[in-house]
């Protein structure tokens, strides 16, 4: 039996407009442009190439782009999981971090959770829960004050998660948040409001995994084809993406970067190279020309984030998902971690302000940036343990942002015992830094050295970095500071190596910042 809930939910839906005439006409025209041209190119009119365009879509002439150096001086970004799956994530079980695939699995806890609370998946199912998703309370100013009080340099939404729900005002479908929930350009407002703090804007896109994402619904109300635009067309489980679904991955990336200009896009996996699970090579290779050709026109530096070796080999800016390079490398690299959960779960615990300092550190030290997640809840309020964090961070950067803003690797990403394995989903292994634990980075004009200690030495105690003892071809070092105290420091050097005795006080909590001046040899 339908409980009162599931059946509001259906009072709601079947109630509620799915748009308004002038959105309709518009998309019909829209959509019959796109098939006319797939029929015959292949590609949307969006993706068709100019003459005079720098990038043609092949690995050869992408691999002409280089990494902006805004986003090599950036090292700290945020983005934000949030949209429909946050309703049925906030007070749910495990697994919820996946709702709209999850409810409809009936060995996940996800399942009967969703029929407890909402009702039958045949009934009220993942279309239903889109209506739920209000965002009253969702203020894109607050959002981008924080984010700056954080010191992110530069931040934005998930445009579109797996869920196919798009978080802007879109001509490719209506399921997106300005006909359905919130009835907002989520997108837009926050694209003003992060620019408007001086932040560079970004966009992330998980929308290549929709086409598996909701297969387990095509046992329930998926199946009916008038859902096909959230759902996608129901479909076989080993059965390739259509070009159908491919052209309209297409359109909507293209759409996003014409009406927000965001100065990075951002994919989750889906770019990879299994047939069954990917957008195709040709559909890649034009994205990427599209997006760095619109750059090139408006004389604009952008950048592409992805999760696969076998592309950055030819172009863009290397992900790794909750893991990251456990050396040093040459190209420019990107951490995407989280708070705590992605979505907003209230059963998950978050990490602490020491954890997430240390981390970027180490990824800074390697070369890379670190882009941390914030989950809202589903009211548009970011959850107070997420705020204090991130002003936890902005705090610490305050004091030390000299030697992670604006830098570049030193010889050596750093010593110290406590070594962590690289890659994705590696950071569940890590081990805790500790105060032997030291990490370096350098000025752009090579004149500064920072060693970042990960851990307090103790009042008074002697620090040794090793990695500048005084040696031949050496740098020779004229001062040395303690970022966030005003007082000289005693130090000496010797073949052991640089020997600073610390002072009575901390600076500041969590890591700490020796600002050392040298002289190239």
């Amino acid at each position: 039996m339908l409980s009162f809930r599931g059946i509001r939910l259906c009072i709601v839906f079947f109630s509620e407009k799915i748009c308004t005439v002038k959105r309709t006409i518009r998309f019909i025209v829209f959509s019959s442009l796109s098939f006319a041209i797939l029929a015959t190119s292949g590609f949307t009119s969006e993706s068709a190439a100019k003459s005079g365009d720098r990038f043609k879509p092949t690995w050869e002439s992408l691999a002409k782009h280089e990494t902006p150096e805004w986003f090599r001086d950036a090292k700290f970004g945020i983005y934000t999981h949030w949209g429909p799956v946050t309703v049925g994530a906030e007070d749910g079980p495990g697994g919820v971090q996946w709702y709209g695939c999850n409810m409809y699995k009936p060995n996940s806890p996800t399942f009967e959770y969703h029929r407890k609370r909402f009702g039958d998946q045949n009934k009220v199912g993942y279309k239903d829960i889109v209506h739920l998703f209000k965002a009253e309370k969702f203020d894109a100013e607050d959002w981008a004050e924080l984010f700056a009080a954080s010191g992110a340099k530069f931040a934005g939404p998930v445009a579109i998660h797996h869920d196919n729900f798009a978080m802007w005002d879109s001509a490719y479908t209506d399921w997106d948040s300005m006909d359905k929930g919130p009835k907002r350009d989520i997108t837009g407002e926050l694209e003003k409001a992060i620019r408007k703090h001086g932040m560079k804007f970004i966009a992330t896109f998980h929308h290549g995994f929709s086409w598996r994402y909701f297969e387990p619904s095509y046992k329930y109300d998926g199946a009916d084809p008038k859902y096909a635009g959230l759902y996608c067309q129901a479909h076989e489980p080993d059965a390739p993406p259509t070009q159908e679904f491919m052209e309209q991955w297409l359109s909507k990336v293209n759409e996003v970067v014409k009406k927000y200009q965001p100065d990075l896009i951002w994919f989750d996996f889906g770019l990879g190279n299994e047939k069954r699970n990917c957008i195709t090579p040709e559909y890649q290779q034009r994205m990427f020309a599209d997006y760095y050709n619109w750059a090139s026109r408006n004389n604009r530096q952008v950048g592409v984030a992805h999760k696969h070796r076998h592309i950055h080999a030819h172009t863009g800016i290397l992900d790794f998902e909750r893991g990251r390079e456990d050396r040093l490398v040459p190209y420019s690299w990107l951490t995407d971690t989280s708070v705590g959960p992605w979505f907003c779960q209230k059963s998950v615990p978050y990490k602490s302000v020491d954890q997430l300092v240390d981390v970027l550190v180490d990824i800074v030290s390697k070369n890379g940036c670190m882009l941390l997640n914030v989950g809202p809840a589903a009211d548009g309020t970011i959850p107070l343990e997420a705020k204090q964090l991130l002003l936890g961070i902005g705090r610490w950067l305050k004091v030390n942002g000299k030697a992670i803003y604006n830098t570049r690797p030193w010889q050596t990403f750093g010593e110290g015992p406590t070594r962590n394995i690289g890659g994705g989903f590696s950071e569940s292994k890590d081990k805790p830094f500790t105060s032997e634990d030291i990490r370096f980075t350098r000025s752009k004009d090579g004149k500064t050295i920072y060693a970042v200690v990960l851990g307090w030495p103790g009042a008074g105690t002697t620090l040794t970095i090793r990695s500048l003892a005084d040696k031949p071809g050496a740098v020779d070092i004229t001062d040395v500071k303690l970022l966030g105290h005003n007082d000289r420091l005693n130090w000496e050097r010797n073949q052991e190596g640089l020997k600073i005795r610390m002072p009575s006080i901390k600076p500041c909590k969590h890591a700490f910042v020796l600002k050392i001046t040298i002289v190239e040899q």
